[in-house]
Order: structure tokens, then sequence, then C-alpha cells
């Protein structure tokens, strides 16, 4: 149940009243909003910071000025440029959309919310931003910046997972939004969660809310928005096979595509296997003699629910391997690297490979 302890209205002027004196203007998204720009933005933007998202998004337009740029660009060229950012799923459905979007609107965005949530990879949220922000269409959104705001603000302690949490959270949201200066509140709410009513650390004192927000009146803050359940975080290991070829001004690494549904869906890696002896057995059986065979210090890496430990194994066979390139195999030269995808762990350890070299 939504206790309605500020009127909607005012919350609206207050928050509008907060983003003239305090709100980002001059964000790289914010200077042309287009729907593709804002598109682009906020998919970056999920789950990921403002200022580790703004030099991609800079190299994202500068590469891919159009949805017809980037929907005719190779996936590869689009995940290499997205290396580094995370959440990897979110490249492959941009340049999905892009291809869609080019080849059914036009390049042009549907103007009919549904019509937009129709689109790969987007949301009812995200979908209500582009329309919001690119063309101050009136649509409600709910991030997890503007979650909290809510929650906090109106006191909603359900579950925003939930059926009912979320039919209440976007009942609340739709009040909120006012019939004008659609896109100005728009960008206040999301960062007015993300500068100010944050997760840890509020800035209650300052707040134009404080007086009428219902966890700052009942000292509810860390309870509200209900946390998440916290899963029991496991751990997993893989032994990474690095097969080498080549002189040190040519030296390459044997990498795989990965498959596109599961970690680093689409990117390039070196094989992983279970076991040390399973990734020799299948280095002889596929490479040829092991000639030379070296373990290296092991890459630690977090995803959301567990962590991941890969131990690479450096081999070198004898004579040197003849493995043609294909759609899901490729040789890959560390000092002229092609224009590919790599999960973050891996480019560190690209880099570590040629520093050694140097050192």
């Amino acid at each position: 149940m939504i206790l309605k302890v500020m009127n909607e209205t005012p919350f609206a002027e207050r928050l509008l009243g907060w983003l003239e004196q305090h709100g980002r203007k001059h964000l790289p998204w914010q200077e042309e909003p287009t729907p593709y720009r804002v598109w682009v933005s906020e998919v970056m933007l999920q789950q990921t910071q403002v200022a580790t998202v703004i030099p991609y998004f800079e190299r994202f337009m500068a590469r891919f000025p159009t949805v017809h740029a980037l929907g005719t660009a190779p996936l590869d060229e689009v995940l290499h440029l997205w290396t580094g950012l995370g959440y990897y799923a979110r490249a492959r459905h941009l340049h999905a959309c892009a291809q869609l979007l080019d080849a059914q609107h036009g390049g042009e965005f549907p103007s009919d919310i549904e019509a937009v949530m129709a689109l790969p990879g987007i949301g009812r949220s995200t979908a209500g931003a582009i329309l919001a922000l690119s063309r101050g269409e009136r649509h409600p959104i709910l991030d997890g910046n503007v979650k909290r705001v809510l929650a906090r603000v109106f006191g909603i302690a359900e579950d925003p997972g939930s059926a009912s949490g979320a039919k209440a959270f976007w009942s609340q949201a739709e009040a909120c939004t006012p019939q004008r200066r659609i896109a100005a509140y728009t960008q206040a709410i999301m960062d007015f969660g993300a500068t100010l009513c944050t997760r840890t650390r509020p800035a209650c004192t300052v707040c134009p809310m404080s007086a009428g927000c219902v966890a700052a009146r009942e000292r509810r803050q860390t309870e509200l928005p209900t946390p998440k359940r916290r899963r029991a975080r496991r751990a997993r290991q893989a032994v990474l096979l690095i097969a080498e070829a080549g002189g040190d001004l040519k030296r390459s690494v044997l990498l795989e595509r990965r498959p596109s549904p599961g970690i680093w869906g689409g990117l390039w890696s070196p094989p992983q296997f279970a076991t040390a002896s399973a990734a020799l057995e299948w280095c002889s059986r596929e490479l040829g003699p092991v000639e030379r065979a070296e373990p290296m210090a092991p890459i630690d890496h977090a995803f959301t629910h567990f962590d991941l430990r890969l131990n690479p194994l450096c081999v070198r066979c004898a004579p040197p391997p003849r493995v043609a390139e294909s759609d899901d195999r490729l040789w890959y030269a560390l000092r002229t690297p092609p224009k590919v995808g790599l999960p973050q762990p891996i480019t560190r350890l690209f880099e570590r490979m040629l520093a050694s070299e140097g050192a």
C-alpha cells in the first residue's frame, strides 16, 4: 500500500527546483538528445556509473553516429568498443536492435511506447526514458535510482521485484510524473537518486524532500527500498589455455568465440577447461605435440553472483601449430590486435604478457 505523505505535485516541483541548482546539465548525451543517443546512453548506464560511461559513449558515438552505422557494423567491432564496460548482452542487444530499426523503421525509433518496448533489450523503463528525454513525451520511468527515491519518500516497503511491488512502484511513478517539463523531470529524478538520495549515506540534511519523506522521518533510509535477498556467492575455477605461436614481433594467442548465451557471450577468449590435463589433451589433439607448458599467475574476477578464478596455462607446440582461422577461432596478434571484443580480464592478461617481454 502506498503511503502518500507528500503530494505528487509538490514532489515534482521540488525535484525540478533541485535540478535547476544541482542537476547535471552537460553530459554528452544531453547535448543532442536524439532517441538514438538517449537509447545508447540509457543502455550503457544500466548498472554502470556515469563517469565510467562518458568515454565509452563518446567513442561509441564517434564510430557509430547513427542507427544505420551501428546496425551495419560487424558485431565484433561493437563488442570491441564495449570491452571493459561489462554486461556484454547489452552490446549484443544494441546491435540487434539497430539492425531491426534500420530494416523495419527506416533507422528511426517508433513513436508508440509499445512498439519501442517490443525492440530487443528495451523494457518499459528504458522505453519511457527514450521517449521522455528525447521527445518530451509523458512516460514514467523506474530504474534503480527512481525506485530508491520513491520507496523512501513515499514509504513503499514492498519488494520491487514482486508483482505487487512492481505495481505499487509503477503506480507511484505514474502519479509523480508531471504533465509538463517531462524531459527535465525525468533527468531530475534519475540525477536525484544517483547523486543525493544514494544507496548509502543519502544527503538527507540538504534534501528538499526531507520534511515529507517517510524514510527520513522514521529513520528507515537503510530499510527502503526493501533490500534484495542476498544469494550465497559461489566460486568457480577454470584453466585458461594460452596457446602461443609466432616470434616476439608476431606473438599470437589462439582465441575462440564464446557462445552467445552465458558468460562473456559473443566475446573472444582463450579456450577454458576444467583441468590442466584436459587442456593439454585438447592441445595435443587440436594443435600438435606440446613442447612447453608453464602456469601463469591466476586471474580473479567477480561476477554478480559468483567469483571466478582463471588459471592460465601457457603452452608452445612443436612444430608450430597450423590451425586455420574460422568464424569461431582466430589467432590474436598481441602487438597488432584485431578489433574484436575481449573480456576485461583477458585484456589485462594480454597487457601483462606484453609488459613481461620488455621487463
